[in-house]
């Protein structure tokens, strides 16, 4: 089932631009990191569930890469075009071969099944 986004069509073209360029940097550094490593975990400060999802990763000695933006206080408007992006409402987002695989919780379902060992050979 796709998820709803607003198509552009329903975008006046006098605004489009200003949309699809909206804090793009961030999610340019985050598909960048996607291309370039096999697992990505994206998260912040003062979470504790990104921290949980790296611990799970380092206990399953799972080579993966940080990206940490900013706090609870800081850096929101930011982090909310990562989630406007992927559709995903919380940190860390978790990414594997380029796919989201949700957060901390799903994380260890992976690992508890041994999906994660077979989405990764």
């Amino acid at each position: 089932m796709p998820r709803p986004i607003l198509d552009e069509t329903h975008i006046h073209a006098a605004i489009r631009d200003k949309v699809a360029s909206h804090n793009k940097g961030i999610v340019k550094e985050v598909q960048d990191a996607i291309a370039a490593h096999p697992v990505v975990v994206v998260g912040m400060r003062q979470n504790p569930a990104p921290r949980r999802a790296r611990s799970l990763l380092d206990a399953a000695k799972v080579p993966h890469h940080y990206l940490e933006y900013g706090s609870y206080f800081n850096t929101w408007r930011k982090r909310n075009a990562l989630k406007m992006w992927t559709g995903w409402p919380t940190f860390p987002m978790v990414f594997v071969k380029g796919s989201l695989v949700g957060g901390a919780d799903d994380l260890e379902k992976l690992l508890t099944s041994g999906e994660l060992g077979k989405l990764l050979a």
